[in-house]
């Protein structure tokens, strides 16, 4: 076969392969190749002083006899049953009130994004201004309403709140989709459903909703992923380092501890892997759920 005959039939697979090269590469060297260093270091005992020494499975044997870890689980899937939820129907309520192209909507959109773009640092210290028990403006807003205001980052269950209330505000991001995903709506299907006698609320949750779903979809999933990550830096500050009484001791937090505190690397490496195990168990769930919900609503439909 000549070079040139062997070039057309190959043309277009050469150039997908080049295409696909830089994303393979950076999949491998970034994500494939740490993760597997990451379940390897996860079968030793590693304290960056001495050599890695071999302890198999030992590391994942002590995982639920450690009462830690257990806390900062729970902990971490309370924040994912609260603030995802949250998280999504606020982004997705903003997104219809601002979903028209006036002035206010752009305003409006400004602002609710700019939580999104300001350093954790940053945003965990005003937050640690606002839920001040004694001076803080929330508690002072509670009051004036005549409402005692909770004892937040002092009670463990007010932390636990106090770091939801404060992550639910930053909602930037997903307020973009699901503006673009509303925008995608062809206009004249919620008006041939006010014609059919669907009040506005009908219209929106069995017409505008399933259409944009895969949207709200990969909203779901991404905070999902994230959120194992995302309260580590307010927590460190507002919960100065998991309290009270672990209150505020997430995952990542604790794996943080473990291995930078107190070079237990292999360790600390062993729960990483059981973090990776329960967001893919989370995934699978909410997948195997939402795609029930949406083969329900084609054949009601």
């Amino acid at each position: 076969m000549s070079l040139a005959r062997w070039w057309r039939r190959n043309s277009q697979h050469v150039a997908l392969g080049s295409m696909l090269a830089p994303y393979l590469i950076g999949l491998a060297v970034l994500v494939i190749g740490p993760g597997l260093a990451g379940f390897a270091l996860a079968l030793t005992d590693y304290n960056a002083i001495q050599p890695p020494a071999w302890a198999g499975l030992e590391n994942f044997r002590r995982l639920p006899g450690d009462q830690i870890f257990r806390i900062a689980v729970a902990n971490s899937l309370l924040y994912i049953v609260l603030a995802v939820p949250l998280r999504l129907l606020g982004a997705l309520a903003l997104a219809r009130l601002l979903q028209r192209p006036a002035r206010r909507s752009l305003i409006g959109r400004a602002v609710v994004y700019l939580p999104t773009v300001m350093p954790d640092l940053a945003w965990a210290l005003i937050w640690l201004w606002i839920l001040n028990p004694i001076y803080g403006p929330l508690n002072q807003l509670l009051a004036v309403a005549g409402i005692d205001g909770p004892s937040w980052m002092v009670d463990p269950t007010s932390a636990r709140l106090g770091i939801v209330l404060m992550m639910v505000w930053q909602i930037g991001e997903g307020l973009l989709v699901c503006l673009a995903a509303l925008g995608s709506v062809d206009p004249d299907l919620p008006a041939q459903a006010a014609v059919d006698g669907g009040g506005a609320w009908s219209s929106f949750r069995d017409v505008i909703v399933p259409i944009i779903a895969p949207a709200l979809l990969i909203l779901l999933f991404r905070d999902t992923i994230l959120s194992f990550q995302t309260n580590f830096v307010p927590a460190l500050i507002v919960g100065k380092g998991g309290g009270p009484d672990y209150a505020t001791m997430y995952l990542p937090m604790y794996i943080y501890t473990t291995a930078f505190e107190y070079l237990r690397f292999g360790y600390a490496a062993s729960m990483t892997v059981a973090m990776y195990a329960i967001t893919g168990t989370i995934l699978l769930v909410q997948y195997k759920l939402t795609h029930r919900w949406h083969e329900g609503f084609g054949r009601n439909g």
